[in-house]
């Protein structure tokens, strides 16, 4: 099968990276697919960098992108799922400062536009996002126990987020001055998440965004999250999204079926019309990073592409039309 050109869109190492040993061949295998440019993930190794960095440096792919933590550490207190940038204790907290600090030395010194930020959350005794998600898929959303367990959830989170909105806020004022004093040329997504104590909200994140005015931080929208968390009522996804599409420097592209993310767009759903409501974002998203999982196989990566670029290519060619036969 023949594989386009893909110049504007990044593609994320989530996608084959336990499928590859050598970071070199991970790489080649994305750049089959046509992409150009990829985002380095948080389970990139230093070992796997050491045979990716001279590809970077012989121009033979571009790093659109890399995500805290970055490189990859085994300790769970700084892994994609924990309170990072908003524990309480501040040694803890300054640990992560420095850990995201890291990845945007990295960022800036591959070339980089953006760091892609897991904020932090509001934690709770049990998993009760998966507990919160069986019940959604067994009883429904409308159902008794779901608004139980759901109203739990809410009752804490709304108790407790004001709290470490402030703490991340800090820290991610710390890391801008330090980023700027260091020189680093990057911004920082704040990435929707995909569990429901998770943060930001989009409307946390348009606290974050505000309180920051000015800082190099924006909203890393991942579109598949957002979906999730809307079908889960934690948010209106789309017209929120959309109203905050300037603060967007980052998009994941990816589509969730039900409460199961990165699929491909339009393929693996069947659904040709729900994805629409992104492509707005996408088009004006300064950094566009497919990032799919492993079960997503390349002819459906293609397929879903050469549909999304199209359907992008009639909007903007309609709002072309119109403005002309406005004037």
């Amino acid at each position: 099968m023949e594989f386009t050109s893909k110049e504007q869109y990044s593609f994320s190492t989530c996608w084959n990276i336990r499928r590859h040993e050598s970071g070199d061949r991970m790489i080649e295998e994305i750049r089959s697919l046509g992409f150009s440019r990829v985002e380095l993930n948080y389970n990139v190794t230093r070992e796997m960098l050491q045979t990716i960095e001279p590809l970077i440096e012989r121009g033979e792919i571009g790093i659109s992108s890399v995500h805290n933590t970055f490189p990859h550490i085994a300790d769970p207190d700084y892994g994609t799922d924990s309170v990072l940038l908003g524990f309480e204790d501040k040694e803890r907290r300054s640990r992560a400062v420095e850990l995201l600090l890291q990845s945007a030395e990295y960022a800036h010194r591959y070339g980089a536009e953006a760091v892609v930020v897991h904020p932090g959350e509001v934690p709770f005794d049990r998993d009760i996002d998966h507990q919160l998600k069986e019940i959604y898929s067994t009883q429904g959303r409308e159902s008794a126990a779901y608004q139980r367990l759901w109203a739990e959830m809410i009752e804490r989170r709304e108790a407790l987020s004001d709290g470490y909105i402030q703490r991340i806020m800090s820290s991610l004022d710390d890391v801008c001055e330090q980023s700027e004093r260091r020189g680093y040329k990057v911004k920082f997504g704040i990435e929707t998440r995909s569990r429901c104590n998770q943060m930001p909200t989009l409307e946390e994140a348009r606290t974050l965004i505000s309180g920051l005015k000015g800082a190099p931080v924006g909203l890393w929208y991942d579109i598949g999250h957002g979906m999730m968390m809307g079908r889960m009522g934690l948010y209106d996804n789309v017209n929120e999204a959309n109203a905050m599409i300037e603060d967007i420097v980052g998009v994941h592209i990816h589509e969730t079926i039900g409460l199961s993310d990165h699929w491909c767009p339009y393929v693996h759903s069947g659904d040709m019309e729900g994805f629409d409501s992104f492509l707005d974002i996408i088009a004006q998203a300064p950094v566009k990073v497919y990032e799919l999982k492993a079960a997503c196989a390349p002819a459906d990566i293609e397929l879903s592409h050469q549909m999304l670029v199209s359907k992008i290519a009639r909007r903007s060619g309609g709002r072309i039309a119109r403005t002309v036969g406005g004037e």
